[in-house]
This record gives structure tokens, sequence and C-alpha cells, in this order.
């Protein structure tokens, strides 16, 4: 699945966590900027909702030997990604994927990635408006 990513700029962008300690860089054209409500982002993320963007893992890497810890929210199927100094969940990664999902909170810069829908819309809080779904995806 691609997003319309026409204006998008696929130079590289970096990223991290709250503390700096964890950082990365991403190469690629970014895939489906989207929020999320599902109860594990409600509670990962300590809000109604996440959001997130995807990269191809070829473009991907983590700088200076930093490495998110790891915690499985899907055992060995998906694991999410925190900085084990300060806490910040930064990443989504499928044992069997070829992208790694990257909170846009976590980027350096995201002005240009709008949210093209909102998944798990049945487990959103009634007091926040809904993204529209301007991609018209069967997803969430």
């Amino acid at each position: 699945m691609t997003a319309d990513t026409t204006d998008v700029d696929t130079a590289a962008r970096t990223g991290g966590c709250l503390c700096r300690q964890l950082r990365f860089r991403a190469t690629g054209e970014p895939d489906y900027p989207h929020t999320c409500s599902c109860r594990h982002c409600q509670h990962l993320g300590g809000g109604p909702m996440m959001s997130w963007v995807s990269f191809p893992l070829t473009g991907f890497s983590w700088w200076a030997g930093s490495e998110p810890s790891w915690y499985y929210t899907f055992e060995g199927e998906t694991k999410r990604g925190f900085c084990p100094n300060c806490g910040t969940q930064v990443c989504a990664l499928d044992d069997d994927g070829d992208s790694i999902a990257i909170t846009l909170s976590a980027l350096d810069s995201a002005d240009d990635l709008t949210p093209v829908n909102q998944s798990f819309r049945d487990d959103a809080v009634s007091w926040l408006p809904q993204v529209p779904d301007t991609r018209h995806s069967a997803v969430g």
C-alpha cells in the first residue's frame, strides 16, 4: 500500500526519542501516514491515538549503535521499539515485514506527512473528531 506522496520528499529523514539517546535515519518513500486508535496504541502512547508512517527497512538504520528496547505486543508477530532511557515509543516492527513503522512524533520533521486514515475507529474516544479517510481504504 502506498499513500499519495506526490509532493512528499523522499530524501533522508531523521528522528529519535525525547532524550536523543536513540536516533535513526530513514530513506525511501514514506508509506501510509495514519493514526491508530487501537487499545494497544492508546496504552503505549498514553493518549487517545498514535500516528504512524512506514519506511522500507532497506533504507533504515539506527545511529551510533543506538537501538531501541523491544516489547512484543503480539508475540512472534509485532514488536514495539522504545527508548530504554526515556521510554519514548518510537517504532513498530513486524517479524516478517519489509518496512518499519515510525511514530510521526519521533521524526524530526513530519510537517509534510498528513494522516490519510484512522485505524480502529471503533476503539476511538467519542470526544475526539476522527481523521477523515482521504485514502478511501478498507483499513480500520
